[in-house]
């Protein structure tokens, strides 16, 4: 089976500029040397902490931040570097959902036109069409069908993330970026939305790049997981790999600070190891040293660490 997605050598920095003729002083290495491929209906996860790159990654695949250097590519054809044109037909098969649903959709806008300009834009389906279509896709995402004229300060959290993923469902995409989707919602809310994108995937064969810093909901949604520090992925492999053996000293930590529901189960002698972590931003003429991934199985590889 062929990727659906390749990003190799991914690259994406940010000039930090000061005075009148905005001289350069720092960079910040947002994402450095990231590769990874995604296959049909397969759910990869990133996850890492706050600031560790995962985000920009999304919007570097989706053409919202530029990138410096690398490849990304959908179907095995180039995205980096195309018209305009084929760009718009990239971005039509890979669509994101947003964190915060009530900043993605328009406050003057009913929730029928959100979810009904994208297929009129993109000419998806007859005009005539478009109510039916977006009945449907409300009641796909357990929203009632009545809905479709109310705006969206009548909803609760839950419930405008569901329209926002309606929306995306109304281009037929290969690909959905669920950019920590979950993150603003309890944790009830939560299960039902992972739910919902799981049987989206398991009824059309939807592609997941779920990113989140919840170690906890990666592990119910993922196939396969890459683990991001400094901008980089420093463990990548299955689900059942990377949990239940961790090899990079980073995902050890990660995975320690997940705290234990079950007093039963907690370790009594375990000890937090808190270190900070260091900042991105780096001198101009700065070259970051490239550590090779060493495979430890089949699914399985583990960045180089730098020895201390």
């Amino acid at each position: 089976m062929k990727p659906l997605i390749e990003v190799k050598n991914l690259v994406t920095r940010f000039d930090l500029k000061a005075g009148l003729f905005g001289r350069v002083y720092g960079r910040v290495h947002a994402v450095e040397n990231v590769s990874f491929d995604i296959y049909p209906g397969e759910t990869l996860a990133l996850v890492g902490e706050s600031g560790c790159g995962k985000s920009t990654i999304a919007r570097s695949i989706m053409h919202l931040d530029k990138t410096s250097s690398g490849s990304i590519k959908f179907n095995g054809k180039e995205t980096l570097g195309v018209s305009s044109r084929n760009l718009r037909t990239f971005q039509r098969n890979v669509q994101m959902v947003f964190q915060d649903p009530f900043s993605s959709l328009n406050p003057r806008m009913t929730v029928g036109k959100a979810i009904a300009d994208p297929m009129i834009v993109n000419k998806i389906i007859p005009k005539d069409a478009i109510p039916q279509r977006v009945q449907e896709l409300l009641e796909r995402v357990d929203m009632e069908k009545d809905h479709m004229n109310r705006y969206p300060h009548a909803f609760s959290g839950g419930q405008r993330q569901r329209i926002c993923i309606a929306r995306v469902l109304g281009l037929d995409p290969k690909l959905i970026i669920a950019d920590e989707a979950v993150a603003s919602l309890d944790v009830t809310i939560q299960a039902k939305v992972i739910n919902l994108l799981m049987d989206l995937q398991a009824e059309l064969g939807i592609s997941l790049l779920f990113i989140s810093h919840d170690v906890a909901v990666v592990e119910r949604i993922a196939h396969r997981v890459a683990v991001m520090y400094l901008g980089e992925i420093v463990e990548i492999g299955d689900r059942q790999s990377i949990f239940r053996n961790p090899r990079h000293s980073y995902t050890k930590k990660l995975f320690g600070s997940v705290p234990v529901p079950d007093p039963r189960l907690r370790k009594k002698d375990s000890m937090l190891i808190a270190d900070e972590i260091p900042s991105a931003m780096r001198a101009p003429n700065f070259i970051p040293i490239q550590l090779p991934m060493q495979q430890v199985s089949d699914t399985h590889f583990v960045r180089e660490e730098t020895p201390v």
